[in-house]
């Protein structure tokens, strides 16, 4: 059993001068109920953060120049995207506020203790690759940023230097913990604010709106494959949902946490989607653009590109930060037998190797984006899909069960896996992969079937494993204790 019980020691007497000062030492324990004091309106500057992001404004281009869609239908994809794959999002992380611990660790009373290394595993992997694109794309607004202020050209030395210095400033942050992430989200969106009055002002002085109203409207199954592109990267942060949900107090508002999801998300997904498909319109070539971030820089005169970059550099920080928070977690759900903040290092480490090898080799930045935003997907649906499924029979997780990764737990059900979960998850993730296109990989219905040609391989997943869990016979719910224990540690 992998629970220690707090005595009153010096390492007690540490962790809570640590506490005092900002840094998180809690790991996968749930959050007993006297620390449980968030509220459902910090969750709106934090799903804010989480997307403030150039490739949005890279994909909005896309809707116009590949999908050829008009404004209105624009308008119609950038306002569906986030609704759909952000509702699921906070629909998740209503788990949060009923089990008081991050989602992978949640996830080990729906597929056993054994059978919870499956779908973790992939994910923790799946997150190597989204912390590598937002350190990428970070490290290039920096990059860009040096050469508009003060003309120093990239090499390779500065690029690896200037990648470095990205992933030290997200391994600081998400070190730290909960605090220091909702605090440096409550800025960002601030500052997003103000940029994005700007950026609005521009766009209306300087487009040639004749020009953008005059496109002729796209397909309509153009517009579904763009809720699908644009939906897919909310996605991600399904399993990640409980991680920001847990110091939420067991009576907060469903209701609320789907809603402060939702509209955090939407009032930025909305704008830099549109962004781009406005700038689109005069230049076409944003579409392609290998480096976007450079790209838009060289465009927008002096007094807009730097405050820009800068807040893509902000948002890209936090995206990340967030990111390795959630994988800290994961790590330690998977057997690292470590404190939180160094189990983030490893994926700082990973996303730095993996960085200097997109930046310094790979031909398209955007086509090693797409391709792998079609992957992700997938991988991250088939867990939605179970999990979700599960949260509708679930109401209250056993704390003592969670950490218990002996036979012993509630939760070890047939030698460590629950049969039902990992067959449905299975299943679901095999099935969306038959239906996904990519650069990397083409399954075998993604030509000719409306689901592959549309984009919807992460749909079917969730549908399919889903629908797979709910049929098979699965273990007896066991009810909680009355009371949480609140002495358990990893």
């Amino acid at each position: 059993m992998s629970t220690t019980a707090h005595h009153d020691g010096p390492l007690e007497h540490l962790e809570e001068s640590l506490e005092h000062h900002g840094l998180e030492t809690r790991g996968i324990e749930p959050v007993p109920d006297s620390e449980r004091t968030a509220t459902t309106r910090g969750l709106l500057p934090t799903w804010i953060a989480a997307n403030i992001t150039v490739l949005l404004v890279t994909m909005g281009a896309s809707l116009a120049v590949s999908f050829r869609l008009n404004f209105w239908q624009a308008l119609v994809v950038a306002g569906t995207a986030p609704i759909v794959s952000y509702g699921l999002v906070g629909l998740i992380g209503i788990a949060g506020k009923r089990g008081g611990a991050p989602g992978m660790a949640l996830s080990r009373a729906v597929f056993g203790q054994r059978g919870n290394l499956l779908p973790g595993g992939l994910i923790w992997v799946a997150r190597w690759g989204w912390e590598t694109i937002n350190a990428v794309t970070g490290a290039y607004a920096l990059l860009t940023v040096l050469y508009i202020l003060f003309g120093i050209r990239h090499n390779t030395a500065l690029t690896i230097v200037t990648l470095l210095l990205f992933v030290i400033a997200t391994f600081a942050i998400s070190g730290m913990g909960i605090k220091a992430v909702r605090r440096c989200s409550r800025w960002a969106a601030w500052l997003f604010g103000a940029f994005s009055l700007l950026v609005l002002g521009r766009l209306i002085v300087k487009t040639d709106w004749d020009r953008v109203f005059g496109q002729d409207a796209g397909p309509t199954a153009a517009m579904v494959t763009g809720v699908g592109l644009i939906a897919a990267g909310g996605m991600s942060w399904a399993p990640a949902a409980p991680d920001f949900t847990r110091y939420l107090p067991g009576t907060a508002s469903s209701t609320a946490i789907v809603r402060n999801t939702v509209g955090g998300a939407g009032v930025v997904v909305l704008p830099l989607v549109l962004m781009g498909a406005v700038t689109a319109s005069a230049m076409p070539d944003l579409a392609r653009a290998a480096d976007p971030v450079s790209f838009l820089g060289a465009v927008l005169p002096l007094w807009l590109a730097v405050p820009y970059l800068l807040i893509a550099l902000v948002g890209m920080l936090l995206i990340n930060a967030m990111s390795m928070y959630s994988a800290g977690f994961t790590a330690q759900t998977l057997g690292f037998r470590i404190h939180r903040h160094w189990a983030v290092s490893v994926n700082a480490v990973i996303s730095l190797a993996l960085g200097g090898v997109l930046m310094l080799a790979a031909a398209s930045f955007m086509g090693s984006f797409i391709a792998f935003l079609s992957l992700l997907a997938v991988a991250f649906s088939a867990w939605v899909g179970v999990f979700g499924v599960d949260m509708l029979r679930r109401r209250e997780y056993d704390a003592q069960a969670l950490l218990d990764t002996a036979p012993t737990s509630a939760y070890w059900y047939r030698a460590g896996f629950s049969p039902a979960a990992v067959a449905a998850w299975a299943l679901g993730l095999a099935t969306g992969l038959l239906f996904t296109r990519s650069d990397w990989f083409t399954g075998p219905l993604a030509q000719n079937t409306p689901v592959g040609r549309y984009g919807l391989g992460w749909l079917a997943t969730i549908v399919v494993s889903g629908a797979l869990y709910a049929a098979l016979p699965k273990p007896a719910v066991v009810p909680a204790p009355a009371e949480r224990s609140s002495t358990l540690a990893v």
